[in-house]
């Protein structure tokens, strides 16, 4: 199966604007007028259109990242990424076939994707990583090879269906007669039938098993994100096409930081001497400590904004900051000593305050709604 990213020569994170530039280039280096002794110039040149057509429009994308190429076309009808209900779709509702007699593909199919999770700490997510999922998947037999067969023999020839895979019949309608074509039961569809199975697979040319597969998580991936895993998933019956594996990212919650898209926030309380009189201070980032200058006089709710020490963008390039806000503490309790000072520094700010009377009235007040 192609993989459109192979062809443009980029990564599945490639911006939109990237996806524009090697397509392009790729255009101009297989245009067949550029290369008129080469044969398969003509081809590439057009895996190429289709590639771009499909990685451009940003819904066939995300149906070709999730499902692959068959995604692209799923429903479709003329139009490059319609859903519209085509005339072989709406024969093969009614009658279980195709339309027009067209030959299903006989072999073996494409197997089914699988879905696994991996859980990252919020730097890795940042960074990127490699993670290790454990997975338990069907794999290849090892004893037939996937072939499903006894090791020294081969399959033959389906006898109902002769091969092809499927059974046709001539159905009579209102519009005349009908060609239609259903999955053959007795091989599954694919042609062939195994007289002598696999003892280790029974014939499936697979089994089932646990492995661990390394994931490479893209850095600026954010919690609940999926990745691709092309070919990594399922193994298909007797030598089919593998599944793809998507793997879904959680990120477990850093008590530090609150995430905003590529922005981190992290709250720090002071006291309300250091915002008064200026402090130095040690801040907590993603790469270890980092010390914050507190100016005098610095008010509460204040953000401070540290440019670069947020998440690496996951589509592009730079980093988000780092917003650090301001919670100003006030003691709960204080020595007489603590108190005279405060009062005393009131005054000289003509700044009125609780008298030592209303101190009584505020703690009874504080009693009354507890």
């Amino acid at each position: 199966m192609t993989d459109f990213y192979e062809v443009l020569e980029v990564s599945r994170d490639a911006t939109d604007d990237e996806i524009k530039r090697a397509y392009r280039a790729q255009a101009r280096r297989f245009h067949p007028d550029s290369n008129p002794e080469d044969p398969d110039a003509e081809t590439r040149f057009k895996e190429v259109g289709l590639a771009y057509e499909t990685l451009r429009d940003p819904e066939r994308r995300r149906r070709y990242d999730l499902f692959g190429e068959d995604g692209t076309r799923a429903g479709a009808s003329g139009a490059p990424g319609g859903d519209a209900f085509g005339f072989g779709d709406l024969f093969g509702a009614f009658f279980g076939g195709d339309a027009f007699g067209g030959r299903a593909q006989a072999g073996p199919q494409r197997a089914p994707d699988a879905e696994a999770v991996v859980h990252l700490q919020l730097a890795q997510a940042a960074f990127g990583a490699t993670a290790t999922v454990e997975v338990r998947l069907p794999v290849a037999c090892t004893r037939c090879e996937g072939s499903g067969c006894e090791p020294g023999t081969h399959p033959s020839r389906c006898d109902v269906c002769g091969g092809s895979g499927e059974i046709r019949e001539v159905r009579r309608s209102i519009l005349g007669q009908i060609v239609t074509a259903s999955p053959c039961v007795a091989c599954s569809a694919t042609g062939s039938r195994i007289p002598s199975p696999c003892r280790d697979c029974r014939g499936d040319g697979r089994v089932r098993s646990s492995r661990s597969i390394d994931v490479e998580v893209p850095a600026g991936v954010d919690d609940g994100q999926r990745l691709r895993l092309s070919g990594r998933g399922p193994a298909a019956p007797r030598g089919g096409v593998s599944g793809d594996l998507y793997v879904t990212v959680r990120v477990a919650p850093d008590p530090r930081f609150e995430r905003h898209g590529d922005d981190l926030v992290h709250t720090r309380r002071v006291a309300f001497t250091q915002v008064a009189l200026g402090a130095r201070l040690d801040i907590e980032t993603l790469e270890g400590p980092e010390e914050l200058i507190i100016p005098p006089g610095t008010q509460p709710g204040h953000v401070f904004r540290l440019k670069g020490r947020g998440v690496q963008a996951l589509r592009g390039r730079g980093r988000g900051d780092l917003l650090v806000r301001v919670d100003v503490e006030v003691p709960g309790r204080l020595t007489a000593e603590e108190e005279s000072l405060l009062r005393t520094f009131a005054a000289m700010r003509n700044e009125e305050v609780a008298t030592s009377q209303d101190k009584g009235v505020f703690s009874r007040l504080r009693t009354a709604f507890q």
